[in-house]
């Protein structure tokens, strides 16, 4: 028997498959999807089996498999398709395809098994003569031992009970069991009856058919109970056998949403997300595999879970940038999942309270359907929103926090309701500049400036990870006149303490949730009123629930306003349209703040006005205008190298040959100096394409990625429907 097997080999020039002999020891084992070890270039290496043959013929002698590396996890015929369609839309090689597929517990070069296991002890005796040995025996540890497995309950060997554990196996009463167990568990007694749906959530769940496939549009205001909605269609769909694959944006996401799923559906659910160690992604890869669950919950990776007879899959907050992969391969977990929709025949799910402008035109032009929550829940409503011109507050003074603002916190922290401040930028001050020569601290390796974190006392890098101690002189003129310019969380954080002294505070940023299980601490101890103000980036402003949130504040509302990319004024309506809706989720006096220097901005008065529809209608205009998405398809091909004078000779070789071999009416721009011109000493150009229909244009990319492959000096990286340029 022959199996021809995709190797795993980083060259993008050998993305192809090669035919190997099985030997006889594994002709019963080996299965298409399975990883094998495999001789390739007098190394042994991991492949992937996509055929086996039982004749093949070849003018050269072949070579053996020389091992399996997992048994029990082979890629399913649909994950195989899956990832040859990710090869496709994203240019990727077919390898990389798979290995994004997989858990890095499953991507190894030899067979580890990160399988945990416990020792339990079993009766090797009848209860009669377990019985008389009670009667006698004086040890209480025995004594508990013997009664607990005689009750039928399970008891695991320990330090404590090792001692009589011992005696009792000499006695020949008990015995060792090894057994594998999961570390990550739920106990089916703590489920909770679901509660009634409103009028709006009951129809939308009425026009959900589980049956076929079809994308709908889940537009829900904030506070709205979407995610009643998407518990009620997997109860729909569990009870035709099926199972359902649910997606959140973001690791802080995922422990209020694991805790109501599990509340409803128990040991039915298997989480997975890049927040777990390998030993508990392997877990619930295991569980999910084995068909041990029927409901996924997790961020962008889980839609490659081997999930088995797909009924619903949904994607909560769907207007989130998270869901594309920004490394290679540049893949939307949304297309991934109207794929594995088409194939399982099930409907797909994108909810948002500020969907995606490109998915919006898709409900309103009738490819997906739309269905609509225009009422929070209860006797909530919708908060108002004021607006503060912070050009007319630093007339008085220089303030961080305003005067309205100021007298808002100070009125909810009175009536012992929390507060939630938005700040997206982390760190003490973004920018440290002597005032007396002018020198500013950049990074040696981006062109980046420094953001200082007061709390280490260093200078960081927040593109390639560079440190640096801050001194307490200039380390150009030695002059002692350093300024720290821009406002991070971190220094939010340390004014907020000033102004209220006896306020408890808490922070929640990249810096703060570094650690495992830090997301959900800090989430839960703000849920049981253990903080009184959260400051936090954009982590705070999607899907969470916060009861005794009264009052949200918005700081520096005109960052998002100022990047250089067609989508800034989408990403400021939906960032502050979604912090906003922190507020008043279970109260009618719900309030935001939000401090501005651009108050007639439209972006920003949409927010104030809680206007979707208003901003729909201006962004579409802009982008005709523009000839930006929906109205054409984009591709950004970045041009990276050491060295400035070949990156920008490739690049406009790269410019003129693409220019040369697609229609004329797609429009090439560039080539251009990206945003930021240099990360990690590389220098970076870019070349925009903007296009409707061009039957020659991939196959122009597809040679370009394949002959700069093997280029040394430069890299090429293609990202189709870029969300950022």
């Amino acid at each position: 028997m022959y199996a021809e097997i995709l190797i795993e080999y980083n060259n993008k020039t050998i993305d192809k498959t090669f035919t190997y002999l099985i030997p006889s020891n594994l002709q019963t084992k080996v299965k298409v999807g399975m990883q094998v070890r495999i001789p390739f270039n007098k190394k042994i290496i991991n492949g992937f089996v996509l055929k086996i043959y039982d004749d093949f013929t070849s003018n050269y002698p072949l070579k053996e498999i020389d091992s399996i590396v997992l048994e029990n996890f082979v890629l399913s015929k649909e994950l195989l398709q899956l990832g040859k369609y990710l090869k496709q839309v994203t240019l990727c090689s077919l390898i990389s395809a798979f290995n994004t597929m997989l858990p890095s517990s499953l991507k190894i070069e030899k067979n580890h098994d990160y399988s945990k296991y416990k020792t339990y002890l079993e009766l090797t005796k009848s209860p009669l003569e377990v019985e008389a040995y009670l009667s006698q025996t004086k040890y209480p540890k025995q004594i508990e031992i013997l009664t607990t497995l005689l009750e039928g309950k399970n008891v695991i060997k320990s330090k404590d009970n090792a001692g009589s554990v011992k005696t009792l196996i000499s006695k020949g009463l008990v015995k060792e069991v090894k057994k594998q167990v999961y570390r990550l568990n739920y106990d089916d007694k703590s489920l909770e009856e679901k509660p009634k749906m409103s009028e709006e959530q009951a129809m939308a769940v009425e026009m959900v058919d589980v049956n076929n496939y079809q994308t709908y549009l889940l537009y829900g205001i904030t506070g709205s109970g979407k995610t009643e909605v998407y518990m009620n269609l997997i109860e729909k769909v569990s009870n035709l056998k099926k199972s359902s694959l649910l997606l959140v944006p973001e690791i802080s996401l995922t422990t209020q949403m694991i805790e109501r799923i599990y509340k409803r559906f128990g040991s039915k659910v298997a989480i997975f997300h890049s927040g777990l160690s390998n030993g508990e992604k392997y877990d619930e890869y295991q569980k999910i595999y084995n068909g041990e669950v029927s409901i996924v919950v997790g961020t962008r990776s889980a839609i490659f879970t081997p999930l088995k007879n797909i009924g619903l899959i949904i994607l909560d907050e769907e207007h989130s940038s998270t869901y594309k992969q920004e490394s290679t391969p540049k893949y939307n977990a949304i297309d991934m999942a109207k794929w594995r929709g088409k194939y399982n025949n099930c409907p797909v799910i994108l909810g948002s309270a500020t969907p995606l402008i490109e998915d919006m035109r898709q409900a309103v032009s009738g490819n997906y359907k739309l269905l609509k929550l225009t009422k929070r829940i209860g006797t909530a409503v919708l908060p108002s929103i004021s607006l503060v011109d912070m050009k007319e507050e630093i007339k008085s003074h220089h303030p961080i926090i305003s005067r309205p603002l100021e007298t808002k916190i100070k009125e909810r922290l009175e009536h012992h309701e929390q507060i939630m401040l938005l700040l997206n930028r982390r760190g003490y001050s973004t920018t440290v500049t002597c005032s007396a020569c002018g020198f500013v601290y950049k990074c040696p390796h981006c062109d980046i400036t420094l953001t200082f974190h007061k709390s280490s006392n260093n200078l960081r890098c927040h593109y390639c990870g560079y440190t640096k101690i801050k001194s307490e002189v200039c380390p150009n003129c030695r002059g002692m006149s350093l300024n720290f310019m821009g406002l991070g969380t971190e220094r939010l954080e340390l004014e907020i303490k000033k102004m209220f002294p006896e306020v408890r505070i808490s922070r929640m940023d990249v810096d703060t949730t570094s650690k495992k299980g830090s997301y959900a601490t800090l989430i839960n101890d703000f849920a049981v009123g253990k903080y009184d103000i959260m400051v936090g980036t954009q982590m705070i402003s999607k899907g969470l629930d916060f009861p005794k949130v009264t009052l949200v504040g918005i700081i520096n509302a005109d960052t998002s306003l100022n990047i250089p990319d067609f989508r800034s004024g989408e990403v400021t309506f939906e960032l502050l349209s979604q912090v906003a809706g922190r507020a008043g989720r279970k109260t009618s006096n719900g309030e935001v703040i939000i401090q501005t220097y651009n108050p007639d901005n439209p972006y920003i008065n949409f927010v104030k006005m809680n206007d979707y529809k208003g901003f729909y209608k201006y962004e579409m205009n802009f982008r005709k205008n523009t000839m930006y998405p929906p109205y054409c398809f984009l591709i950004n091909i970045l041009i990276t190298g050491k060295d400035l004078e070949i990156v920008i000779k490739e690049s406009n070789n790269i410019f003129n040959y693409i220019n040369k071999n697609v229609s004329k009416e797609t429009k090439v721009y560039g080539p251009n100096m990206a945003n930021v011109g240099k990360i990690s000493n590389l220098y970076r150009y870019q070349i925009i394409i903007k296009y409707k229909f061009d039957k020659n244009l991939f196959s122009v990319l597809k040679y370009l990625d394949e002959m700069y492959a093997s280029n040394r000096k430069v890299n090429l990286d293609i990202d189709i429907n870029p969300l950022k340029i």
